[in-house]
């Protein structure tokens, strides 16, 4: 058993699950109104209802807050792993991807189910675009449109989100596939096709825990019961939202 790699995964998954479980909506919240997120609107602890719920002036620090964690936990998962000791058929750039993914898995993790908080947290859309800006900012831009796109056409942030999520292992595979394996040669590391199976194989993972955590959203969406978005400080519907 490689112990530097076994004690490596742990700190990384530890320390990225205990920056996720710090959830600004909550905190952010708290000291707007003096009043629990969980508590309001659709209960939902992340941007979306903060927008419904609080304003939009909250929210916005909520995204920003939220994009922030995530972006410090990837980029703690790359400085642990970026001090492996190589192995023959292993490159840093590799084992610094790898300590990203690790890190953006349990830093939505923590944000969905939060230490500090009961285990009751958001959605983990905003954590994990955070981490597609630091893994892989190709894949971010094309979620982001996509996402976007979505939106402007049904006004349904879940759809967008959803569907951002399901695209995510699929424009990770094209786009680690064609313009890294293929050329070879990234930054003058070679790629192994074993890169894009793992980077695919997280993508995939990362983008169904999402689509979990909107599972009521699907049933509302099957049964066109969504609501659309629109921000609103007060008396929100009672909806559930992501993020």
């Amino acid at each position: 058993m490689n112990w530097e790699s076994v004690i490596r995964t742990v700190a990384t998954a530890v320390i990225a699950y205990l920056i996720g479980s710090l959830n600004p909506a909550i905190i952010i919240t708290k000291i707007k109104t003096g009043q629990d997120i969980r508590t309001m609107g659709s209960g939902n602890a992340g941007f979306t209802n903060v927008l419904r719920s609080v304003g939009v002036a909250p929210a916005v620090i909520t995204i920003i807050c939220d994009y922030a964690k995530g972006i410090l936990a990837v980029l703690v998962g790359w400085w642990i792993f970026s001090a492996m000791t190589l192995t023959d058929d292993v490159t840093r750039l590799e084992y610094v991807k790898y300590g990203g993914y690790l890190a953006g898995m349990f830093v939505i993790i923590g944000h969905s189910f939060p230490i500090f908080y009961g285990f009751k947290g958001g959605k983990g859309v905003v954590t994990a675009n955070a981490l597609m800006i630091v893994v892989d900012f190709r894949v971010f831009l094309l979620i982001i449109a996509t996402f976007l796109i979505v939106v402007a056409f049904t006004k349904l942030i879940s759809l967008g989100s959803i569907t951002g999520a399901a695209m995510f292992p699929i424009y990770t595979c094209l786009i680690t596939y064609f313009c890294d394996y293929l050329p070879l040669l990234v930054t003058a590391d070679e790629i192994r096709f074993r890169f894009v199976l793992i980077s695919t194989g997280c993508a995939l993972v990362i983008g169904l825990m999402i689509i979990i955590m909107h599972h009521a959203n699907i049933k509302r969406l099957i049964a066109g019961q969504e609501k659309k978005i629109k921000a609103k400080s007060k008396d929100a519907p009672k909806t559930e939202t992501e993020s």
